[in-house]
């Protein structure tokens, strides 16, 4: 994707125009909420029995908290039939400490046990939820490298790493936390309702009736922070795609100036994010407050109402403080429930984000390897019947391409850009796939082989020079991790890299920094080649792999490319018309079509395109180019 697309697509998105990255209509809602969760907890499936146990020790470390302000009740009614006893001037009567302190020992081991299942149910529910987000990740990391490249062209990177990490990180945390939170409020409601009602089932109506209002509240406010908490996870996709261009652009960022541009943009990025999250967090700020609120006034009745029924003597004074006790306990899941509903608003966002990665259609099914077909020994026959490709519907970019190439030629590319050139490249690797025609290696349908046998053939070397953090080593043996040294060594004395290499601090140990940084344009390629000698390809393809260098550094590029180039079938990409002299065949593509076809001289005897373009670039050039490039040049 070029800089002019990848600007075209940010710009449409700070417009509003792209879905992707952008906040959308703050009514925009999550497509299926049921059918998200299920696939979430589908996750889940094959962790059963270790989320039986969890639910298990949630169910005794919740059971345990129930019971607990009952006992407290209890001894807190031996102390006051004592104290009374005393008051009222009876003889003999004495406060039973020991059967008192019976009742702390038992709370005591009840509050340990239920602690101790507390925190095993925790930690095994980490272990789950860390290799669910583990599962998911996979998923993605499978899905995207079987994308088509069509996919990426309409998705900034920032915005899919973003899916990948933070939305991702999103539902574990959900996961993690409020799944036994869930089963702990649900379990907390029942239970302590039904020792409410064993207390007193006048208390437990009024506490009863500020349910309706809790739950009218949540589902209110959940209902209308959801599409915000849509927006705040485009809204950090877009953050996250802009920061990715621009810091991987910085260069070009600051040699134009535009620095200040980029702030601005950032800053739209950013004050959308931030104004999707204010939005979201203002309403459901609102739960906790409101449910606080609706609670209290039942907590305040409950108080009035048991102290008088104290007095009566209608009940223990044991029993309504264990009731205050459940009364406040029975509030408590509400409110956790409230949270969850929130948390869980954010996680089903994020899965459904992940999961339209997941439900991106393929444009071609990879086949198996029963049915593929593999090629045992290739030799490099390359065939293009009419073949014809759109990027986008109605635009048609490759019209009716045919030619045939033989084991071991060589075949340039020319044309303007824009024409199609890299475009018939990537269909011949699969990258996209032919809307109709048909492209043959060795007489076999590129569509019979799988997509890793098939592009096992190619050796790659282009403009974009691609090196990863790592030793020069390991850069080297890229395509072949299981080579040797003396293997690497020898790639690299083909590639005439051996001798630079060599004159580093560390050799073929040296560390590439992540932006390949301490190294040269011209070193950077010879290691690519270098990589291309070592996996001994049968088709080569170089898109104007010298375009980026300086002429004397281009010279040894292009001698290591001309040894690599022997006995090969080679595609050459080129702009520098002067370069593609003694090829065996010269495609001239204009707007899509293969308008002349032949080899140089052929091609400057019919006095067509071709040569009015080597006309318009030869005569500019100087002697002493003219010399360096008949010499430099003369096997290509």
């Amino acid at each position: 994707m070029s800089k002019e697309d990848k600007t075209s697509l940010m710009n449409k998105s700070m417009r509003g125009l792209n879905p992707v990255g952008s906040i959308g209509h703050p009514k925009e809602k999550v497509k299926s909420y049921r059918v998200t969760l299920k696939r979430i907890l589908r996750y889940l499936e094959r962790f059963k029995w270790q989320v039986l146990t969890v639910c298990l020790m949630t169910v005794a470390s919740t059971l345990f908290s129930i019971l607990s302000p009952k006992i407290m009740g209890e001894g807190i009614n031996i102390l006051a039939e004592g104290i009374y006893g005393r008051l009222e001037g009876s003889s003999g009567t004495t406060i039973n400490f020991a059967a008192f302190g019976n009742i702390l020992f038992i709370l005591l081991i009840i509050y340990l046990i239920s602690a101790a299942f507390s925190y095993l149910q925790q930690h095994v529910m980490v272990k789950i939820s860390q290799k669910v987000i583990f599962q998911l990740r996979e998923d993605l990391n499978r899905k995207l490298a079987s994308l088509p490249l069509k996919f990426f062209d309409s998705h900034p990177h920032g915005e899919l790493l973003n899916r990948v990490i933070s939305d991702a990180d999103t539902i574990g945390i959900a996961l993690q936390q409020n799944l036994t939170q869930l089963i702990s409020a649900v379990l907390l409601i029942a239970g302590v309702l039904t020792m409410m009602l064993l207390i007193s089932p006048i208390l437990t109506i009024i506490t009863i009736i500020t349910i309706p209002l809790s739950i009218l509240s949540i589902k209110f406010l959940a209902g209308r922070s959801q599409p915000y908490f849509i927006a705040q996870r485009r809204a950090a996709g877009g953050l996250s795609g802009h920061i990715e261009e621009v810091y991987s652009g910085l260069t070009v960022v600051q040699a134009y100036g535009l620095e200040q541009e980029a702030e601005e943009k950032f800053m739209k990025f950013d004050g959308r994010l931030c104004e999707a999250g204010v939005k979201s967090q203002f309403i459901t700020g609102f739960m906790m407050p409101l449910m606080d609120f609706i609670n209290n006034i039942g907590y305040i009745v409950v108080c009035v109402l048991g102290g008088i029924f104290v007095v009566d003597g209608r009940i223990k004074i044991g029993d309504i403080q264990a009731f205050i006790q459940y009364s406040k306990q029975f509030s408590r899941p509400i409110n956790q429930i409230s949270n969850i509903m929130n948390s869980f608003q954010s996680a089903v966002a994020s899965a459904e984000r992940i999961f339209e990665v997941l439900d991106a259609p393929e444009e071609w099914e990879d086949l198996d390897a029963s049915q593929a077909v593999a090629l045992e020994n290739p030799q490099g026959r390359v065939s293009c019947r009419d073949v014809s490709f759109a990027y986008d519907e109605g635009e048609t970019l490759l019209r009716h391409v045919d030619f045939q190439v033989e084991p071991g030629s060589t075949v340039a590319i020319v044309g303007p850009t824009g024409a199609g050139k890299t475009t018939l490249i990537n269909l011949l690797m699969r990258f996209y796939e032919m809307e109709h025609g048909e492209i043959r290696i060795d007489g076999v349908d590129i569509r019979d082989m799988q997509k890793a046998d098939l592009r096992r053939m190619f050796g790659v070397v282009l403009q974009d020079i691609w090196l990863f953090y790592g030793t020069i080593r390991d850069n080297i043996a890229y395509g072949r991790p299981d080579c040797t040294l003396a293997e690497v060594v020898q790639a690299a004395e083909a590639a005439h890299a051996d001798h630079f290499i060599r004159t580093l601090p560390d050799g073929y140990d040296t560390v590439i920094n992540e932006a390949a940084s301490n190294l040269s344009q011209g070193q950077k390629q010879l290691l690519t080649i270098a990589r291309a000698f070592l996996t001994r390809p049968p088709i080569l393809i170089m898109d104007e792999a010298t375009s980026s260098v300086d002429t004397r550094t281009e010279i040894y590029v292009q001698k290591a490319m001309n040894t690599l180039m022997k006995g090969r079938t080679s595609f050459v990409i080129a702009h520098r018309l002067s370069t593609i002299r003694n090829a065996d065949m010269i495609l001239v593509i204009d707007k899509g079509t293969v308008i002349e076809q032949g080899s140089h001289h052929e091609l400057l005897a019919r006095k067509g395109v071709y040569h009015d373009l080597f006309n318009s670039q030869y005569v500019s050039v100087t002697p002493e180019q003219q010399s360096i490039y008949t010499s430099g040049y003369a096997q290509v």
